[in-house]
């Protein structure tokens, strides 16, 4: 079965947006279904089935920015099925009502297609709304901020709409606004100069003097030399802290290896050390050997005479052998020596 829902466009929002939104033509709006006259809060509960509610916002646009893009966001989600028109005003309306732009028409008109939330461009809008315009493009409601917009001799140029029950406010984002941007480059306007030339513009194309020309070409060059120099600063920073933190690295590594050495030294030769351990015992060993020599082994063969050799004749006996005969067992024995011992005497005189 097929349903009336099916029947109704998908909005863009749920598509993939491949391409960009469309211009709106110049005979009529392509809306076929009927256009009855709708309230803010039938809108906001769905109605009409039949077709999404047609939601108009204008502006210059000039320099799109956020706040533009937030503020098309806003109108675009201020009902459930909403199809976002978007009037561009030209540049000759512009100019003559509120000033020169940076951006031509052409430009502004592309920069407003791109948008993700704009369904249909219109190009050339009115500064003031009118009756015709509304029903030629079928609009429902009005979107914009509402702070009175005067302008072209009115106090406010959305007043007829708010009357008529048309208009919906959204609301401004603080801090960004083409005014704002364009103070910015006013106030900068040197340094963005010297920036244009520094890329390839002519003083020409910039209108800017010959004399200002070369003061900005002096500065940048001034400037070049600042940020050499900064970088050099910087690289001799860099390699100081390097070779810092080298040094912190091998004094650390130093001081391990001089306690692991102290250490081991102790280890050695301290007060409890091995090599004390050592020399004392060898010291202890070396005195043994000394006072108790080494004695031949019990067990070795007695030495044996050569066949070969005869023994060697007994020594005489010497003069204190005689001198010193071995004491007599008896008087007779003593008397009979003291005679042999004189006779010896007077032989040898």
């Amino acid at each position: 079965a097929v349903t009336f829902s099916q029947h109704l466009p998908l909005p863009r929002r749920f598509c993939t947006l491949t391409e960009p939104a469309i211009f709106a033509r110049e005979t009529s709006c392509d809306c076929r279904a009927p256009h009855e006259k709708l309230t803010i809060a039938q809108a906001r509960r769905g109605t009409p089935v039949d077709r999404p509610v047609r939601v108009y916002a204008d502006g210059i646009f000039d320099l799109f920015h956020s706040g533009h893009a937030r503020a098309l966001m806003q109108a675009k989600n201020l009902f459930p099925n909403t199809y976002l028109i978007v009037g561009v005003c030209s540049d000759e309306l512009t100019h003559k009502y509120k000033g020169f732009t940076v951006m031509t028409e052409d430009e502004r008109y592309e920069a407003l297609r791109h948008c993700r939330y704009v369904d249909e461009v219109v190009r050339d809008a009115p500064w003031t709304l009118t009756p015709d315009f509304l029903e030629k493009h079928k609009i429902d409601f009005v979107a914009h901020d509402d702070i009175p917009y005067s302008s072209a001799g009115t106090e406010d140029v959305y007043k007829h709409i708010k009357e008529a029950g048309m208009f919906v406010p959204t609301q401004r984002t603080e801090g960004i606004s083409t005014s704002d941007l364009i103070t910015r480059i006013v106030r900068d306007y040197d340094v963005y100069a010297r920036r244009n030339l520094q890329r390839g513009y002519t003083a020409k194309e910039l209108n800017v003097s010959y004399i200002n020309e070369k003061k900005y070409r002096l500065q940048n060059q001034v400037d070049r030399m600042k940020e050499k120099v900064r970088t050099v600063e910087e690289k001799s920073k860099h390699f100081v802290y390097r070779v810092e933190e080298k040094s912190h690295d091998l004094i650390q590594k130093w001081e391990e290896k001089s306690r692991e050495f102290i250490g081991n030294f102790l280890e050695l030769f301290g007060p409890d050390g091995t090599w004390k351990q050592v020399f004392q015992e060898r010291s202890g060993r070396m005195l043994s050997y000394a006072l108790s020599p080494r004695e031949s082994p019990c067990n070795s063969p007695p030495r044996e005479l050569s066949p070969l050799r005869s023994p060697s004749p007994p020594s005489p006996p010497s003069r204190w052998h005689n001198a010193r005969p071995s004491p007599p067992t008896s008087p007779k024995g003593a008397s009979a020596s003291i005679s042999s011992m004189s006779e010896g005497d007077e032989d040898e005189k």
